[in-house]
Order: structure tokens, then sequence, then C-alpha cells
């Protein structure tokens, strides 16, 4: 139950601010990196039923809900704000990046998996660290090769 309140709570505040307050040149510019490594974080979670990386009490079905809550709510909406504001700046991209991903893979990965969203099996911290944070360089390159350098 806290899982779900959370998992909700989160989306809804999430995306009301950035629909209030995210220019909306930088929404257009910088949703197709979003959908794209969004797409990436659903095969990887596809990928984690196959080789049982983590597991989502309830099954696949709760499995497959907790990575679009997440995906699509907090994901989602802090890549949008990451470019927005990091864009063109490539040191302060990987900076941040690299700070995101070491507090959701330590302190928040620990809250997360207190609460029920996940248990984590054949992965550990210092895996969901380096994936994610190698991620984020696949998603610059994306926006850097396919979009153009910042305007």
């Amino acid at each position: 139950m806290t899982a779900n309140l959370f998992r909700i709570g989160n989306a809804i505040f999430l995306w009301v601010i950035t629909i209030l307050f995210l220019p909306k040149g930088s929404f257009r510019k910088y949703i197709p990196v979003t959908i794209f490594t969004s797409c990436l974080l659903l095969i990887e979670t596809l990928l984690s039923i196959v080789f049982k990386w983590w597991k989502v009490k309830g099954g696949v079905k709760y499995l497959v809900f907790d990575a679009l809550a997440f995906i699509f709510g907090p994901f989602f909406t802090i890549n949008l704000w990451v470019f927005h504001f990091t864009y063109g700046k490539f040191p302060l991209y990987s900076l941040v990046n690299l700070l995101m991903d070491l507090i959701f893979a330590y302190p928040l990965n620990d809250f997360f998996q207190k609460i029920g969203h996940y248990k984590l099996k054949k992965f550990n911290s210092a895996t969901l660290f380096l994936t994610s944070y190698i991620l984020s360089f696949i998603n610059y390159g994306f926006q850097k090769l396919l979009f153009g350098p910042k305007d």
C-alpha cells in the first residue's frame, strides 16, 4: 500500500511541476531523447525478467506496473529537467548524472527496497549505478548525434 501511494503521488507531483514550469520548447526538444531512453529502460526491465536481476512482490504483473510507474513518472520528468538545465554543458551533465545516479543507487535504492518497490537479486547497488551512469552517456550521445548541438 505504501509503495503504491508513493508511486502515484511521486508521478503526479513531478508531472504537475513539469507541466507548469518546464518551457514548452524544452519539452518538445528533449521529448525524443527521453522516449528513447525510456524504451531502453523498458528493455532492461524485460531482460530483468529473463535474467532475474530484481524481483517485485506480486510477480511479473507488478514488476511491469512498478517499472512503468518509475520510467514514466520520476525518470521521465527528471530526464527532461536535466536536459533542460545541462544540455550543451557536457561536464555539468556528467556531474549531475554522477550525483543523481549515486544517490539513486545507494540511499534511494535502499529506501525503495524497504518500501517494497523491488528487491535486487543479481544486481547490486554498484551494478545499478554503473548501468544508470552508462545509460546517461548513451542518452546524451543520442541527443547530440540525432538532434545536433544546443541552439
